[in-house]
């Protein structure tokens, strides 16, 4: 089949029954068209339309390995680092589409898949059928374009019994509630499937890790399930979109995604579908070992960058619209998300210079370098963007009229005359600003900012991985050889 466009991806959400709850309401068939899941169902409608727009579509789609038709590129395997350039290419064009706001697009878990299929000597270690399982899992994946969510982590119950996660609780975290011939029954919950409602497939990999003790072993596995599956149950969080249109709310009338916690009641899933289970060990390894954890945050770069040149942008059209421009201390602000986004840019790229083979002939981005960025990026980058547009728009964020007003003749003479800026009129100033609220202090743009503290997951345990894990040897020989 190959790429879809939007209306099949539509048709096909559309025509299956998930069991989703939002407000009180239970969303069944038709999910695609109900009020509050249809704005974000269009915007992954157009994503799948560009990858058939004449001038896009050698960048976003690449030669199926199978059947010679069109693909995704995401699904690329990398060999070279001219492989890793050519994926961030497509990463890059479909970031740009959302200015880098949307989160789960396709190609963040498509990268974790392209990775994980070529992984066979990781699933050798277990079993060679878990390989050819996720391997053709793959291709089912790629060659129908799904659109697949992942279910990252166990709810948040106790966080005070930190050596055991929860997962010791037999009411609470997903884990395996029997093994048959052919195939596993799970019960329990996961949270943070961001964008399942509006996903083909559900992927629950693993996520935090496990100590490796008899008891972990109901909660070593990684699946995968459709999101129309029997037992299987989302729990959406309230929308942020309050229906006030793209001038009123330009981001998340776009770019919501809607975060929820999947319960699985008794969830059968067949063995094809079972790609790791009862291997804490491999489990904790599943995104290093594989490379997925790589060609992941090799995509999330490529968004973030995408979102810090959006916001850099921002804020100079702001500058220049109220007449600010000239004055130093918006210039340091100016100077400062400009070397952001060539430091962000400069971390993409050495990455991919400096990368390696792996055992299975992957050429995966450099890790040291992706993990520092993706240290870096949540708490000096994310938080530092609003701050800088709430800073530059000030008072003016809170005195902007609606779409309505300005379509008032009786009103629009005066808001023409007091809303102008020094260099546009009202109108362009009050879209800007409007633009600029929802980037900085609406309900929308607190979930970001949210959404990137915690993207990879605590920061200080994401510190202590990354010292960990670094090699500190040339370093402290440098100072050894100074204090001989």
């Amino acid at each position: 089949m190959g790429i879809r466009t939007g209306q099949q991806y539509l048709d096909h959400l559309n025509a299956r029954s998930a069991q989703i709850y939002l407000n009180g309401e239970r969303i069944g068939a038709g999910r695609a068209e109900h009020h509050a899941l249809a704005p974000g169902a269009q915007s992954f409608a157009r994503l799948y339309d560009l990858q058939h727009d004449p001038e896009l579509q050698d960048t976003l789609t690449t030669s199926s390995p199978t059947t010679g038709d069109r693909v995704n590129a995401s699904f690329l395997v990398p060999k070279s680092e001219a492989d890793l350039a050519r994926r961030r290419e497509a990463l890059t064009q479909t970031a740009r589409y959302s200015q880098g706001f949307l989160g789960r697009t396709g190609d963040y878990m498509n990268s974790a898949l392209a990775a994980l299929a070529a992984a066979q000597s990781f699933f050798a270690q277990a079993d060679p059928v878990f390989g050819e399982r996720i391997a053709r899992y793959t291709e089912y994946v790629r060659e129908n374009d799904l659109l697949t969510a992942h279910a990252l982590i166990a709810p948040q119950t106790n966080r005070a019994d930190a050596g055991t996660q929860v997962q010791d609780d037999p009411r609470v975290a997903a884990r395996i509630v029997e093994e048959r011939p052919d195939g596993i029954v799970v019960r329990g919950a996961r949270m943070l499937a961001t964008n399942a409602p509006l996903a083909d497939e559900l992927l629950v990999f693993p996520s935090t890790v496990l100590r490796g003790a008899p008891q972990d072993a109901p909660y070593a596995y990684a699946f995968a399930v459709p999101t129309d599956t029997e037992g299987l149950a989302f729990y959406c969080r309230t929308p942020l979109y309050g229906g006030g249109g793209e001038l009123n709310e330009p981001l998340a009338s776009r770019f919501e995604e809607l975060d929820a916690f999947v319960v699985f009641n008794d969830v059968f899933v067949p063995n094809e579908r079972v790609f790791l289970l009862g291997n804490p060990r491999l489990r904790n390894e599943w995104y290093t070992a594989t490379g997925a954890g790589a060609l992941m945050t090799h995509q999330v770069l490529c968004r973030t960058l995408a979102k810090t040149e959006f916001y850099l942008g921002l804020a100079a059209e702001i500058a220049d619209a109220i007449g600010i421009d000239q004055f130093q201390h918006i210039q340091g602000d100016l100077g400062e998300l400009v070397t952001y986004v060539e430091i962000e840019r400069a971390l993409l790229r050495a990455a991919e210079a400096d990368g390696e083979l792996s055992e299975d002939g992957v050429y995966l981005p450099r890790w040291s370098t992706l993990n520092a960025a993706r240290n870096w990026y949540p708490q000096h980058v994310a938080q530092r963007l609003p701050e800088i547009v709430r800073k530059f728009s000030a008072s003016g964020l809170m005195a902007l009229p609606s779409e309505a007003d300005l379509a008032n003749p009786e009103e629009r003479h005066e808001l023409d005359r007091y809303l102008q800026g020094a260099r546009v009129d009202a109108e362009r100033r009050v879209r800007l600003f409007k633009l600029a609220l929802d980037s900085s202090i609406s309900g929308f743009a607190g979930r970001e900012s949210l959404y990137e503290y915690f993207f990879f997951g605590d920061p200080v345990r994401m510190k202590s991985a990354l010292v960990n894990g670094y090699d500190l040897g040339p370093a402290r020989e440098r100072v050894a050889e100074v204090l001989r």
